[in-house]
């Protein structure tokens, strides 16, 4: 396994456990809301979903009623129909930016980031893509280990808005993820200390991990205290202590650290 390969292990396995132990919020990456949200539609019957899909089926142009459609059918458990409706949309109107954008985001969530990759990149290259369109290429990008280029992506982001919180986090565990732990500290560091950013656990947390990759339990602990309970960071911690005890996994992430 390369260095960056450890590493990402290592991220992805203390957040599942930090999602296992109770965190309200898991997941290192965050993509804020606006033109780009993906959040589910409310849980609809079998029988209202197959009235959204006749209205869809009647009249398959109309972006809003497939899209109702699909969001019908992912709150039903049907990941695969759901998606195959916003490929379909999304080939059929390969002009909407703000639909691409929406199925590329979709795609990440399933953990599809390769098929979703072709399909950020087609609405990135505009000129006016907005930072929302790089933040998730980049999200596509760090899930496929291409390291540079989601960092890419972010620059290009926080080229309209140096202080954007949600980017600066990606930005910082798209470092962690490849094994920068320094600057990825340095990163989140400057995000945790945003106004805008006490709106978002999440940040404080992946401040957290870092700092703990780096052997610092204490400030790790002190860190995550703010925004979760004092048995669930014990057991982060814990989790954490277990991790970076095993063979060589301190001398990698001490090597790997200094760059």
């Amino acid at each position: 396994m390369t260095p960056g390969g450890r590493y990402f292990a290592l991220v992805m396995a203390f957040a599942s456990a930090a999602a296992l132990a109770g965190c309200q919020q898991s997941g290192a990456s965050l993509d804020s809301s606006g033109k780009l949200n993906t959040a589910s539609a409310p849980p609809v019957s079998y029988e209202a979903a197959a009235g959204l899909g006749k209205k869809w089926q009647a009249d398959p142009g109309d972006i809003n009623k497939g899209m109702a459609y699909a969001n019908a059918l992912e709150t039903l458990g049907q990941g695969k129909k759901h998606l195959d409706i916003y490929r379909q949309l999304s080939m059929a109107h390969p002009e909407d930016a703000k639909l691409s954008g929406i199925y590329g985001k979709k795609l990440i969530n399933a953990g599809q980031s390769g098929e979703a990759i072709p399909v950020l990149e087609r609405v990135a290259a505009s000129p006016d893509a907005e930072w929302r369109i790089h933040s998730a290429l980049g999200s596509a990008y760090d899930q496929q280990g291409l390291y540079e280029k989601a960092r890419g992506e972010y620059r290009k982001a926080l080229a309209g808005d140096a202080h954007n919180f949600a980017v600066l986090n990606n930005m910082g565990m798209s470092l962690a993820l490849e094994g920068n732990l320094k600057d990825a500290e340095n990163t989140l560091r400057q995000a945790d200390t945003l106004p805008r950013s006490k709106s978002e656990p999440r940040i404080r947390q992946n401040l957290a991990l870092v700092v703990g990759l780096q052997g610092r339990f204490d400030e790790a602990s002190k860190l995550a205290s703010e925004n979760l309970p004092a048995e669930q960071v014990e057991a982060n911690m814990a989790y954490l202590r277990k991790m970076l005890a095993q063979p060589n996994t301190w001398q990698q992430i001490s090597d790997g650290g200094q760059g």
